[in-house]
């Protein structure tokens, strides 16, 4: 199995290198979850998630009114609010099938939970997946791990909740957000 990992030369880290990615029979997986919200950052402001541009501003980690949470962005501008969650998806099939959660996860549960809220206040709420696995071609929710995560997607959808999933480009030195993938929820 090959790895490849990253050195920082930051001397206040306790070690030096991190397990960026992993190389397995179904494709390159990015490890790195933070990564994902790096890259959607990029892109957005760089404009290349089309569903997402025309906001002229964007803010990360934004504190969620009446909630006890935070959103990885809140766009605003002249269409109005828009909330976006990314979830970094890492789990393949072999058929090309992603889906998320790979663990049962209260917090990715408590999160569609409030998009779906934000959506009946009257403002645009995304949940989009970063897929940082090359051998993933559609996204999904697993819900043989988290059934109850499903549902309440599924449920946000119906609450005009968007679900997108964007593919990642991985090579060595560099991983990017390579385009949209189709997202078949059950």
């Amino acid at each position: 199995l090959e790895v490849w990992y990253g050195t920082s030369a930051n001397p206040a880290r306790k070690y030096p290198h991190s397990l960026e990615v992993v190389c397995s029979p179904l494709g390159r997986v990015g490890v790195n979850t933070a990564l994902a919200n790096a890259l959607v950052a990029e892109a957005l402001s760089a404009g290349r998630i089309e569903p997402l541009t025309g906001y002229g501003e964007v803010r990360r980690e934004v504190r969620v009114p009446d909630a006890d949470t935070r959103f990885d962005f809140c766009l605003d501008g002249p269409a109005g609010r828009c909330w976006v969650e990314v979830k970094s998806m890492t789990l393949a099939g072999g058929d090309g099938r992603g889906a998320f959660p790979d663990a049962v996860s209260a917090r990715a549960l408590r999160h569609v939970q409030t998009l779906a809220e934000r959506r009946r206040q009257g403002e645009r709420a995304v949940l989009l997946f970063c897929a940082q696995h090359t051998g993933i071609r559609w996204a999904t929710t697993a819900d043989e791990i988290h059934p109850a995560y499903g549902v309440a997607v599924r449920a946000a959808v119906i609450e005009g909740v968007e679900v997108l999933a964007w593919g990642c480009r991985i090579e060595p030195g560099s991983i990017s957000l390579a385009g949209p993938l189709p997202v078949r929820l059950p």
